[in-house]
């Protein structure tokens, strides 16, 4: 089987294999379109089980950032960088400039940013040696750290689909399950707490756990069961293929909200969420306030116009709900029909330039 026959390549412009034997770099780059602009997204470090597991995870996390992009009405394409390695004992300044000197070699075509496994240190060293890299700190500039506003953007997105699935404005009261809290999760789950959910909480990070359950009065259960939990909302916020032939059926929840990247394991498990009665809130877009401030940082935005473009997640949501429900849809389904369209859209009025 070749790349171009593997069932998450979806005619990526570009997908680029590098390596450094010196530092112990291996890493793909792969752009999946840049008609909204250079393509952005994160450099992802993880340790992948395999070279094939870490293809699947760039051509579907850039292919989402074409799509995130589109539903956040950003002059951005998508692209995605994943580094096979533990960030933990693997990660060295000398491998992180390895990685931004193969990020310049693209030219500016693909812009990084930071994703799991990286932090501010990460973007501070790649960006010595290259221009193409923003979503972090830096003097003079808007936006920074993507965390917080994503977390907006998670927050925003789940009060506009309960309100959708439940009826109510009114958080208080609320059981939510959040899995992950780290920086997003966490931030997420502060802003539920003070408008009156009760959470419960799951995290691999015994540290995680602790914060939350201290500092946000949340029940802690295990992460291989949080998706059962008897709650109103089921926010996963770690990583992906939580939506899947054994969780699925085991979902008390009526509305899944939350930032994790690639909920649904496969396209097919949207129909079974929309059988069970659940209203899910496609992940690109619910997540999408970071990449918001990314292009903040890269366009010069003010951290106001930032912040009113994340609060705009929850309206766009409800644009995709009114119009999955109308059709009998998935809602994943329609958020893609509408990034397709406005990604052809801006392909033919180039054509016509």
């Amino acid at each position: 089987m070749t790349l171009f026959d593997l069932p998450d390549f979806d005619n990526h412009e570009s997908v680029t294999a590098f390596t450094d034997p010196e530092t112990g770099l291996k890493s793909i780059i792969a752009v999946h379109d840049t008609t909204l602009g250079p393509a952005c997204g994160g450099t992802r470090m993880w340790p992948y089980a395999d070279a094939a597991a870490a293809l699947t995870d760039a051509l579907r996390l850039s292919k989402g950032m074409s799509y995130k992009n589109a539903m956040a009405e950003l002059p951005l394409g998508g692209g995605k960088a994943v580094i096979i390695g533990d960030a933990r004992s693997h990660k060295s300044d000398a491998l992180m400039r390895a990685h931004g000197r193969r990020v310049d070699s693209l030219n500016g075509v693909y812009i990084t940013a930071m994703d799991v496994g990286m932090d501010q240190h990460d973007m501070e060293v790649i960006a010595t040696v290259t221009r193409h890299v923003s979503g972090y700190a830096q003097p003079g500039k808007t936006g920074g750290d993507p965390s917080p506003m994503t977390a907006l953007g998670v927050f925003t997105g789940i009060k506009a689909t309960v309100a959708f699935a439940l009826g109510t404005s009114d958080l208080k009261g609320l059981r939510v399950a959040v899995q992950g809290v780290g920086n997003v999760g966490f931030e997420a789950a502060r802003m539920l707490k003070e408008a009156g959910a009760i959470l419960t909480i799951a995290d691999v990070n015994e540290s995680n756990r602790k914060r939350a359950e201290e500092k946000l009065g949340a029940r802690v259960v295990a992460t291989e069961t949080i998706h059962a939990e008897d709650v109103d909302v089921y926010a996963p916020c770690a990583l992906g293929a939580v939506l899947n032939d054994t969780t699925i059926p085991q979902i008390k929840a009526r509305v899944v909200a939350g930032g994790a990247n690639n909920q649904l394991q496969r396209p097919h498990h949207g129909y079974r969420v929309l059988d069970r009665g659940i209203l899910y809130a496609p992940d690109y877009v619910i997540n999408g306030g970071g990449i918001i401030r990314v292009c903040g940082q890269i366009y010069g935005w003010s951290d106001d116009q930032i912040r009113a473009k994340t609060e705009r997640i929850g309206v766009t949501l409800t644009e995709v709900f009114t119009r999955a429900k109308a059709e009998g849809k998935p809602t994943h389904e329609i958020a893609d029909a509408i990034a397709r369209s406005r990604i052809a859209a801006a392909k033919a009025k180039k054509r016509a330039a």
